[in-house]
């Protein structure tokens, strides 16, 4: 998961993009493949991701081995 700067014309955008890591460029180059949801909504799916929900723009975390969420290392 990766948090961009929110678009501005979107009240409802957080920044944040949720990925599996599996996915290609094919993959994410069809749209169709790509939804919106509310933060909420994720976090109902896996509350895990709450305690970094406040991180700032251009943080990115991965799952490690274990599947804890570690910081992304560029």
């Amino acid at each position: 998961m990766y948090r961009e700067e929110p678009y501005e014309y979107n009240e409802a955008d957080s920044g944040w993009r949720f990925l599996s890591g599996d996915e290609d460029d094919c993959y994410m180059d069809n749209s169709k493949n790509h939804g919106v949801y509310l933060v909420n909504t994720i976090c109902n799916y896996d509350s895990d991701i709450m305690p970094f929900l406040d991180a700032e723009p251009g943080t990115a975390y991965i799952r490690d081995e274990k599947g804890n969420f570690i910081l992304a290392e560029e």
